[in-house]
């Protein structure tokens, strides 16, 4: 009878227990966001049909940013990561998709296509070096977004121009969706930086590999 009451008991613990796991794991479910452009910041201008087709490649991320998880530095050199927060894909995949969007926008060019594709173009733009990272080690937190590009003209493989680039952002919250809003103005910031500098190159002018 004693022993059958210590069963008993121990399923109830266990049973208490597997509640307790239950309602953390449920109130701590991860959160996933996305990196988008601002449809009220961004301007659109009809494509120029006699212009270029500018091809553009996927980003080369840094080191330790291959990943969908959210980078955070505490201290200088160590990066971390949230543990229920995360990118809905890579943040240099996702900085591709809206590259091609933005650029597309301009009318700078004929058309604008992702590489690979079956469309030829008149240039690439090449970019590495990209990274994304919230910094707590000043109060409030920042976002920073790097990336160095390159503009080659296809034809001859010609490097045209190469800018190095990098915007920061204040969060307006210590936390993972105050980085995400922050990454998200950083990012149109870097997209009209790139814009500018691609309109300075089809000019020939200096200022393209500054």
């Amino acid at each position: 009878m004693k022993y059958r009451m210590v069963q008993v008991a121990c399923a109830l613990l266990v049973l208490t227990a597997a509640g307790c796991l239950s309602s953390r794991s449920e109130s701590q479910s991860a959160h996933t966001y996305r990196l988008s452009l601002d449809p009220e910041r961004t301007e659109v201008r009809p494509a120029d049909i006699n212009g270029p087709i500018l091809q553009v490649s996927l980003p080369l991320a840094e080191p330790g940013f291959e990943t969908p998880r959210m980078v955070y530095v505490k201290r200088p050199y160590e990066l971390e990561q949230y543990a229920l927060n995360q990118w809905a894909d890579q943040p240099a995949r996702m900085f591709a998709s809206l590259m091609v969007q933005a650029l597309g926008r301009t009318g700078l060019w004929r058309a604008v296509v992702p590489v690979p594709g079956p469309i030829r173009g008149d240039f690439r733009l090449d970019s590495y070096g990209f990274s994304l990272q919230q910094e707590f080690m000043q109060d409030p937190s920042l976002v920073r977004v790097t990336v160095r590009a390159q503009l080659v003209e296809a034809k001859e493989s010609r490097v045209v121009g190469t800018r190095a680039f990098e915007s920061v952002e204040k969060a307006q919250s210590d936390d993972a969706y105050g980085g995400v809003v922050a990454a998200n103005r950083a990012i149109a910031v870097l997209l009209d930086e790139i814009t500018s500098w691609l309109r300075e190159c089809l000019k020939h002018s200096p200022e393209c590999s500054r």
